[in-house]
Protein backbone atom coordinates (compact mmCIF):
# COMPACT_ATOMS: atom_id res chain seq x y z
CA UNK A 1 0.00 0.00 0.00
CA UNK A 2 1.28 3.33 -1.19
CA UNK A 3 0.91 6.97 0.97
CA UNK A 4 -1.98 8.99 -0.60
CA UNK A 5 0.00 11.55 -2.02
CA UNK A 6 -0.26 12.64 -6.10
CA UNK A 7 2.28 11.54 -8.33
CA UNK A 8 3.34 14.63 -10.17
CA UNK A 9 6.44 15.06 -13.28
CA UNK A 10 8.49 16.75 -10.51
CA UNK A 11 11.06 15.21 -8.39
CA UNK A 12 10.10 14.43 -4.89
CA UNK A 13 11.90 15.26 -2.05
CA UNK A 14 10.73 13.37 0.86
CA UNK A 15 12.15 14.82 4.23
CA UNK A 16 11.65 12.89 7.28
CA UNK A 17 11.77 15.12 10.44
CA UNK A 18 10.33 18.95 11.12
CA UNK A 19 12.80 19.90 13.76
CA UNK A 20 14.95 22.99 12.76
CA UNK A 21 16.83 21.20 9.82
CA UNK A 22 14.32 19.48 8.40
CA UNK A 23 12.13 22.72 8.57
CA UNK A 24 14.60 24.64 7.41
CA UNK A 25 15.55 22.66 4.22
CA UNK A 26 11.32 22.13 3.76
CA UNK A 27 10.81 26.11 3.60
CA UNK A 28 13.61 26.84 1.18
CA UNK A 29 12.63 24.14 -1.00
CA UNK A 30 9.00 24.65 -0.95
CA UNK A 31 9.40 27.63 -3.56
CA UNK A 32 11.52 25.21 -6.12
CA UNK A 33 10.29 23.03 -8.55
CA UNK A 34 10.17 19.97 -6.74
CA UNK A 35 7.78 17.92 -5.24
CA UNK A 36 8.21 18.03 -1.25
CA UNK A 37 6.94 15.13 1.20
CA UNK A 38 7.39 16.15 4.81
CA UNK A 39 7.02 13.33 7.63
CA UNK A 40 6.94 14.04 11.15
CA UNK A 41 5.09 12.33 14.26
CA UNK A 42 3.72 15.55 15.31
CA UNK A 43 1.40 17.81 13.41
CA UNK A 44 3.70 21.43 14.38
CA UNK A 45 7.31 22.15 14.63
CA UNK A 46 8.88 22.67 18.54
CA UNK A 47 10.61 25.10 19.41
CA UNK A 48 13.25 23.09 21.54
CA UNK A 49 15.56 25.56 23.36
CA UNK A 50 11.97 26.64 25.16
CA UNK A 51 11.36 23.31 26.52
CA UNK A 52 12.29 24.25 29.74
CA UNK A 53 9.92 26.94 30.28
CA UNK A 54 7.48 25.15 29.58
CA UNK A 55 8.14 22.56 32.31
CA UNK A 56 8.55 25.73 34.57
CA UNK A 57 5.07 26.74 33.65
CA UNK A 58 6.18 30.26 32.32
CA UNK A 59 5.14 29.22 28.43
CA UNK A 60 2.18 27.28 27.55
CA UNK A 61 3.00 24.69 24.72
CA UNK A 62 1.20 26.38 21.72
CA UNK A 63 3.79 29.58 22.30
CA UNK A 64 6.89 27.29 21.21
CA UNK A 65 4.85 25.08 18.52
CA UNK A 66 3.96 26.31 15.52
CA UNK A 67 1.74 23.83 13.13
CA UNK A 68 3.32 22.50 9.89
CA UNK A 69 -0.22 22.91 7.63
CA UNK A 70 -0.12 26.83 8.91
CA UNK A 71 3.07 27.32 7.53
CA UNK A 72 3.31 26.04 4.32
CA UNK A 73 -0.54 26.23 3.49
CA UNK A 74 0.49 28.63 0.36
CA UNK A 75 2.80 25.73 -1.01
CA UNK A 76 1.15 23.46 -3.17
CA UNK A 77 3.86 21.52 -3.67
CA UNK A 78 4.33 20.50 -0.32
CA UNK A 79 2.35 17.31 1.11
CA UNK A 80 2.77 16.57 5.42
CA UNK A 81 1.70 13.26 6.59
CA UNK A 82 1.63 13.05 10.56
CA UNK A 83 3.69 9.33 10.80
CA UNK A 84 6.75 7.60 11.36
CA UNK A 85 9.28 6.09 9.35
CA UNK A 86 9.84 2.64 10.28
CA UNK A 87 12.27 1.37 7.53
CA UNK A 88 14.39 2.48 4.80
CA UNK A 89 14.46 0.90 1.48
CA UNK A 90 17.40 2.24 -0.30
CA UNK A 91 18.07 -0.26 -3.24
CA UNK A 92 13.82 0.34 -4.24
CA UNK A 93 14.00 4.02 -3.17
CA UNK A 94 11.26 3.96 -0.98
CA UNK A 95 10.65 4.32 2.73
CA UNK A 96 8.28 2.24 5.00
CA UNK A 97 5.30 3.71 7.59
CA UNK A 98 2.28 2.55 9.78
CA UNK A 99 0.75 4.45 6.10
CA UNK A 100 1.99 2.90 3.71
CA UNK A 101 4.96 3.15 1.63
CA UNK A 102 6.44 6.03 -0.44
CA UNK A 103 9.11 6.36 -3.21
CA UNK A 104 11.54 8.97 -3.53
CA UNK A 105 13.79 10.72 -5.92
CA UNK A 106 16.08 12.26 -3.30
CA UNK A 107 15.45 11.56 1.03
CA UNK A 108 16.52 13.71 3.63
CA UNK A 109 17.16 12.12 7.16
CA UNK A 110 16.61 15.01 9.65
CA UNK A 111 15.26 12.39 12.29
CA UNK A 112 17.16 14.60 15.37
CA UNK A 113 18.46 12.88 18.27
CA UNK A 114 17.19 10.87 21.35
CA UNK A 115 18.43 10.99 25.18
CA UNK A 116 21.07 9.39 25.75
CA UNK A 117 20.53 6.83 28.75
CA UNK A 118 24.15 4.79 28.20
CA UNK A 119 22.42 1.11 28.28
CA UNK A 120 21.02 1.71 31.46
CA UNK A 121 17.93 0.35 31.44
CA UNK A 122 16.63 1.72 35.55
CA UNK A 123 17.67 4.94 34.44
CA UNK A 124 15.91 5.44 31.24
CA UNK A 125 12.80 3.56 33.08
CA UNK A 126 12.76 6.30 36.07
CA UNK A 127 14.38 9.54 34.80
CA UNK A 128 12.48 12.37 33.10
CA UNK A 129 13.40 13.67 29.82
CA UNK A 130 13.17 17.03 27.99
CA UNK A 131 13.05 15.77 23.99
CA UNK A 132 9.65 16.87 23.27
CA UNK A 133 7.03 19.50 24.10
CA UNK A 134 5.19 16.52 25.48
CA UNK A 135 8.04 15.88 28.11
CA UNK A 136 7.80 19.09 29.42
CA UNK A 137 4.53 19.14 30.50
CA UNK A 138 5.09 15.79 32.12
CA UNK A 139 7.68 17.31 34.33
CA UNK A 140 5.56 20.66 34.99
CA UNK A 141 2.35 18.63 36.42
CA UNK A 142 4.99 16.36 38.13
CA UNK A 143 6.91 18.70 40.14
CA UNK A 144 3.16 20.96 40.85
CA UNK A 145 1.24 17.53 41.44
CA UNK A 146 4.42 16.42 44.41
CA UNK A 147 3.98 20.11 45.81
CA UNK A 148 0.82 19.51 46.25
CA UNK A 149 1.25 16.32 48.05
CA UNK A 150 4.11 17.31 50.19
CA UNK A 151 1.60 19.38 51.60
CA UNK A 152 -0.13 16.42 53.36
CA UNK A 153 3.18 14.82 54.07
CA UNK A 154 4.73 15.15 57.85
CA UNK A 155 7.91 12.61 57.91
CA UNK A 156 11.10 15.16 56.86
CA UNK A 157 12.97 12.09 55.14
CA UNK A 158 9.64 11.72 52.72
CA UNK A 159 8.88 14.64 51.83
CA UNK A 160 12.08 15.55 50.93
CA UNK A 161 11.88 12.83 47.90
CA UNK A 162 8.57 14.95 46.84
CA UNK A 163 10.23 18.58 46.72
CA UNK A 164 14.08 17.69 46.33
CA UNK A 165 15.14 17.23 42.55
CA UNK A 166 17.96 16.20 40.65
CA UNK A 167 19.11 16.90 37.32
CA UNK A 168 22.28 15.01 35.63
CA UNK A 169 23.92 16.93 33.14
CA UNK A 170 25.28 20.54 32.66
CA UNK A 171 25.06 21.53 29.51
CA UNK A 172 22.55 24.44 28.15
CA UNK A 173 19.61 22.42 29.37
CA UNK A 174 20.33 21.42 32.91
CA UNK A 175 22.12 24.61 33.49
CA UNK A 176 18.81 26.59 32.48
CA UNK A 177 16.37 23.93 34.06
CA UNK A 178 18.40 24.44 37.41
CA UNK A 179 18.19 28.36 37.45
CA UNK A 180 14.76 28.15 36.30
CA UNK A 181 13.81 26.07 39.28
CA UNK A 182 15.75 28.33 42.00
CA UNK A 183 14.05 31.12 41.04
CA UNK A 184 10.74 29.17 41.36
CA UNK A 185 11.91 28.14 45.04
CA UNK A 186 12.74 31.60 45.80
CA UNK A 187 9.91 33.84 43.85
CA UNK A 188 6.87 31.22 43.55
CA UNK A 189 6.87 28.51 46.04
CA UNK A 190 6.42 31.32 49.07
CA UNK A 191 3.17 32.32 47.71
CA UNK A 192 1.39 29.71 46.12
CA UNK A 193 2.75 26.98 49.28
CA UNK A 194 3.04 28.81 51.79
CA UNK A 195 2.91 26.06 54.33
CA UNK A 196 5.95 24.98 52.75
CA UNK A 197 9.29 25.19 53.99
CA UNK A 198 11.14 26.30 51.26
CA UNK A 199 14.30 26.38 52.90
CA UNK A 200 14.10 22.52 52.12
CA UNK A 201 13.75 22.21 48.76
CA UNK A 202 17.17 21.25 47.30
CA UNK A 203 18.14 21.35 43.41
CA UNK A 204 20.99 19.33 42.92
CA UNK A 205 22.81 19.60 39.04
CA UNK A 206 25.13 16.72 38.57
CA UNK A 207 27.87 17.08 35.95
CA UNK A 208 30.29 14.68 34.93
CA UNK A 209 33.09 16.67 33.97
CA UNK A 210 34.92 19.09 35.78
CA UNK A 211 32.98 22.12 33.91
CA UNK A 212 29.61 23.43 33.11
CA UNK A 213 28.77 24.00 29.71
CA UNK A 214 31.48 22.18 27.76
CA UNK A 215 31.69 23.38 24.47
CA UNK A 216 31.70 27.39 25.81
CA UNK A 217 34.36 29.05 26.88
CA UNK A 218 35.96 29.17 30.71
CA UNK A 219 34.87 32.49 31.21
CA UNK A 220 30.92 30.83 30.48
CA UNK A 221 32.09 27.89 32.60
CA UNK A 222 32.80 29.37 35.37
CA UNK A 223 29.86 32.37 35.67
CA UNK A 224 27.32 30.18 34.95
CA UNK A 225 28.62 28.33 38.17
CA UNK A 226 28.95 31.04 39.87
CA UNK A 227 25.06 32.53 39.21
CA UNK A 228 23.83 28.68 39.79
CA UNK A 229 25.63 28.25 43.56
CA UNK A 230 24.11 32.27 44.04
CA UNK A 231 20.44 30.92 43.67
CA UNK A 232 21.63 28.32 45.95
CA UNK A 233 22.04 25.30 43.79
CA UNK A 234 23.67 22.44 44.72
CA UNK A 235 26.49 22.00 42.21
CA UNK A 236 28.13 18.72 42.01
CA UNK A 237 31.42 18.48 39.32
CA UNK A 238 33.21 15.66 38.56
CA UNK A 239 30.21 13.49 39.35
CA UNK A 240 27.92 10.85 37.78
CA UNK A 241 24.59 9.35 38.88
CA UNK A 242 25.57 5.35 38.42
CA UNK A 243 21.65 4.39 39.01
CA UNK A 244 18.14 5.75 39.73
CA UNK A 245 15.34 3.55 41.17
CA UNK A 246 12.53 5.67 41.28
CA UNK A 247 13.15 6.95 44.96
CA UNK A 248 17.28 6.85 45.13
CA UNK A 249 19.92 8.91 42.70
CA UNK A 250 22.98 6.73 43.67
CA UNK A 251 26.00 8.87 42.69
CA UNK A 252 29.61 7.70 41.66
CA UNK A 253 30.86 9.34 44.87
CA UNK A 254 28.36 6.66 47.06
CA UNK A 255 26.28 8.98 47.99
CA UNK A 256 22.83 8.48 47.54
CA UNK A 257 19.77 11.21 47.07
CA UNK A 258 16.56 10.96 48.04
CA UNK A 259 14.15 12.40 45.22
CA UNK A 260 10.83 11.40 43.25
CA UNK A 261 12.27 13.57 40.22
CA UNK A 262 15.71 13.14 38.43
CA UNK A 263 15.50 15.40 35.15
CA UNK A 264 18.18 13.14 32.75
CA UNK A 265 20.18 16.20 30.50
CA UNK A 266 23.12 14.09 30.21
CA UNK A 267 23.63 13.80 26.21
CA UNK A 268 22.13 12.54 23.37
CA UNK A 269 22.49 9.73 20.76
CA UNK A 270 21.31 9.90 17.20
CA UNK A 271 17.79 8.31 16.40
CA UNK A 272 17.84 4.95 14.66
CA UNK A 273 16.13 4.04 11.56
CA UNK A 274 16.10 0.44 9.52
CA UNK A 275 17.33 0.17 6.41
CA UNK A 276 20.58 2.16 6.31
CA UNK A 277 24.04 0.45 5.32
CA UNK A 278 25.80 -0.57 8.54
CA UNK A 279 29.08 1.66 7.36
CA UNK A 280 27.09 5.05 7.25
CA UNK A 281 26.29 4.75 11.19
CA UNK A 282 28.82 6.34 13.07
CA UNK A 283 29.94 7.92 16.43
CA UNK A 284 26.97 7.97 18.61
CA UNK A 285 24.53 6.45 16.35
CA UNK A 286 24.62 9.48 13.72
CA UNK A 287 25.00 9.07 10.34
CA UNK A 288 28.29 9.75 8.69
CA UNK A 289 27.89 12.12 6.07
CA UNK A 290 30.42 13.99 3.31
CA UNK A 291 30.46 17.35 2.80
CA UNK A 292 27.59 17.57 0.52
CA UNK A 293 25.39 16.16 3.34
CA UNK A 294 25.24 12.47 1.37
CA UNK A 295 25.01 9.65 3.31
CA UNK A 296 27.92 7.47 3.07
CA UNK A 297 27.38 4.14 0.79
CA UNK A 298 23.74 5.07 -0.13
CA UNK A 299 22.76 7.25 -3.29
CA UNK A 300 20.34 10.28 -3.09
CA UNK A 301 20.10 10.10 0.93
CA UNK A 302 21.37 12.80 2.76
CA UNK A 303 21.48 13.50 6.50
CA UNK A 304 21.53 16.63 8.16
CA UNK A 305 21.10 18.40 11.83
CA UNK A 306 21.76 16.40 14.85
CA UNK A 307 21.31 12.80 13.61
CA UNK A 308 24.16 14.24 10.60
CA UNK A 309 28.02 13.34 11.54
CA UNK A 310 30.09 15.70 9.28
CA UNK A 311 34.08 16.35 9.68
CA UNK A 312 35.53 18.98 7.94
CA UNK A 313 39.19 21.04 8.81
CA UNK A 314 37.44 23.13 11.65
CA UNK A 315 35.55 20.38 13.21
CA UNK A 316 37.54 17.08 12.59
CA UNK A 317 35.37 15.47 15.18
CA UNK A 318 31.98 16.46 13.88
CA UNK A 319 29.81 19.39 14.24
CA UNK A 320 28.17 20.55 17.75
CA UNK A 321 24.45 19.31 17.77
CA UNK A 322 23.31 22.26 18.39
CA UNK A 323 20.18 24.47 15.69
CA UNK A 324 22.56 26.33 14.22
CA UNK A 325 24.28 23.58 12.75
CA UNK A 326 21.11 22.17 11.60
CA UNK A 327 19.40 25.06 10.54
CA UNK A 328 22.60 25.82 8.18
CA UNK A 329 22.64 22.29 6.77
CA UNK A 330 19.24 22.60 5.91
CA UNK A 331 19.79 25.53 4.25
CA UNK A 332 22.67 24.58 2.40
CA UNK A 333 21.57 21.38 1.16
CA UNK A 334 18.18 22.65 -0.31
CA UNK A 335 20.44 25.02 -2.03
CA UNK A 336 22.34 22.24 -3.96
CA UNK A 337 19.18 20.54 -4.81
CA UNK A 338 17.66 23.58 -5.72
CA UNK A 339 20.92 24.02 -8.09
CA UNK A 340 20.52 20.65 -9.35
CA UNK A 341 17.81 21.52 -11.54
CA UNK A 342 20.00 24.44 -13.03
CA UNK A 343 22.73 21.95 -13.45
CA UNK A 344 24.92 24.18 -11.21
CA UNK A 345 27.94 22.51 -9.52
CA UNK A 346 27.09 21.52 -5.38
CA UNK A 347 28.89 23.60 -3.06
CA UNK A 348 29.80 21.64 -0.02
CA UNK A 349 29.18 22.65 3.35
CA UNK A 350 31.01 24.38 5.73
CA UNK A 351 29.56 25.57 9.23
CA UNK A 352 29.80 29.16 10.48
CA UNK A 353 29.71 29.32 14.06
CA UNK A 354 27.53 32.46 15.08
CA UNK A 355 28.41 31.98 19.40
CA UNK A 356 26.20 30.10 21.82
CA UNK A 357 24.57 31.21 25.02
CA UNK A 358 22.61 29.98 27.98
CA UNK A 359 20.56 31.57 30.54
CA UNK A 360 20.53 31.37 34.32
CA UNK A 361 17.46 33.33 35.21
CA UNK A 362 16.78 37.05 35.67
CA UNK A 363 19.39 39.07 34.86
CA UNK A 364 21.67 36.18 34.54
CA UNK A 365 23.44 34.51 31.08
CA UNK A 366 26.31 33.59 29.10
CA UNK A 367 27.06 35.28 25.61
CA UNK A 368 30.40 33.29 23.83
CA UNK A 369 31.00 35.26 20.10
CA UNK A 370 33.90 34.25 18.03
CA UNK A 371 36.16 37.17 19.04
CA UNK A 372 34.62 37.80 22.59
CA UNK A 373 32.43 36.74 25.67
CA UNK A 374 30.09 38.54 28.50
CA UNK A 375 27.87 38.10 30.54
CA UNK A 376 25.31 39.48 32.89
CA UNK A 377 22.36 41.51 31.90
CA UNK A 378 23.77 42.72 28.39
CA UNK A 379 23.82 38.97 27.86
CA UNK A 380 20.43 38.26 29.10
CA UNK A 381 19.01 40.60 27.18
CA UNK A 382 20.52 39.29 23.54
CA UNK A 383 19.11 36.37 24.94
CA UNK A 384 15.82 36.86 24.60
CA UNK A 385 16.05 38.77 21.91
CA UNK A 386 17.71 35.89 19.70
CA UNK A 387 15.31 33.23 20.88
CA UNK A 388 12.26 35.88 20.58
CA UNK A 389 12.96 36.29 17.11
CA UNK A 390 13.39 32.52 16.54
CA UNK A 391 10.50 31.57 17.36
CA UNK A 392 7.62 30.92 14.63
CA UNK A 393 4.62 32.81 13.99
CA UNK A 394 4.15 36.51 15.31
CA UNK A 395 1.62 35.26 17.48
CA UNK A 396 3.89 33.06 19.06
CA UNK A 397 6.16 35.80 19.44
CA UNK A 398 3.91 38.32 21.12
CA UNK A 399 2.78 35.99 23.82
CA UNK A 400 6.28 34.62 24.44
CA UNK A 401 7.31 38.39 24.64
CA UNK A 402 4.29 39.11 26.96
CA UNK A 403 4.62 36.22 29.42
CA UNK A 404 8.37 37.14 29.67
CA UNK A 405 7.64 40.78 30.50
CA UNK A 406 4.88 40.09 33.28
CA UNK A 407 7.10 37.79 34.59
CA UNK A 408 10.03 40.35 34.82
CA UNK A 409 7.55 42.31 36.63
CA UNK A 410 6.04 40.37 38.59
CA UNK A 411 8.20 37.59 39.99
CA UNK A 412 5.05 35.70 38.99
CA UNK A 413 3.85 33.51 36.31
CA UNK A 414 -0.07 32.57 35.96
CA UNK A 415 0.29 29.26 34.08
CA UNK A 416 1.09 26.76 37.16
CA UNK A 417 -2.01 24.43 35.93
CA UNK A 418 -2.02 20.66 36.64
CA UNK A 419 -3.33 19.30 33.07
CA UNK A 420 -3.66 15.16 32.90
CA UNK A 421 -5.24 14.48 29.63
CA UNK A 422 -8.82 12.02 30.33
CA UNK A 423 -8.03 8.50 28.89
CA UNK A 424 -11.28 6.75 28.18
CA UNK A 425 -11.57 3.09 29.82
Amino acid sequence: MKINIPETEQERIVIIGGGFAGLAAARKLAKANYQVVLLDKNNYHQFQPLFYQVAMAGLEPSSIAFPFRKLFRKHHNVFIRVTEVTRIEVNEKRIITPLGHCNYDHLIIAIGAETNYYDNAEVEANTIPMKSVGEALYLRNTILSDYEDALTITDFEERQGYIDIVIVGGGPTGVELAGALAEMKKYIIPKDYPELNWDEIDIYLIQGTDQLLNGMSADASATSLAYLQDLGVQVRLNTQVKNYDGEYAYLSDGEKIRSRKVIWAAGIRGCSLPGLPAEAVTYGNRLAVDRFSRVKGTENVYAIGDISYMEEEAFPKGHPQVAQVALQQGQQLAKNLIGALRQQEWQPFSYHDQGSMATVGRNRAVVDLPRFSFHGFLAWAVWLVVHLFAILGTKNKLFVFLNWVWNYVSYDQSLRLIIRPKIKK
